[in-house]
This record gives structure tokens, sequence and C-alpha cells, in this order.
């Protein structure tokens, strides 16, 4: 039986940046992630909650 995540507070993305340059990040409601274009890196949402380290993030690739 799976169980739906519970939602993410978007308003959230305002306190949150990116470890890595600190820059802002923007919310990937399909995937799940909030993303950090300047280091290139997706950060998971699990369960409602970002996990923000760099060893759990996915690559991007630049734009």
């Amino acid at each position: 039986m799976s169980q739906t995540p519970p939602p993410f507070d978007r308003h959230m993305i305002e306190a949150l940046v990116c470890p890595v340059t600190h820059a802002t990040l923007s919310y990937d409601a399909a995937r799940q992630e909030l993303v950090s274009r300047a280091a290139g890196l997706a950060f998971p949402i699990r369960a409602g909650i970002p996990i923000m380290l760099v060893s759990e993030a996915r690559q991007i690739k630049a734009d």
C-alpha cells in the first residue's frame, strides 16, 4: 500500500538557499526537488522534507 507523501510547504523555499552557492532555489513539483541552477544540483524532497545534503543531490545539466 503506497501513501501519498505529505505536501511540501512552498513558503519554505523563501527561507532555504543552496548549501553550495547560497543562491536561491526553485521548486520542481513534478520531481519533488529543489533546484539550484547555480550549482547544477537538484536536492530531493522526501516525505515533505527537503534533503539539503550535497551527497544526496542529483547533478543536473547546465542550461
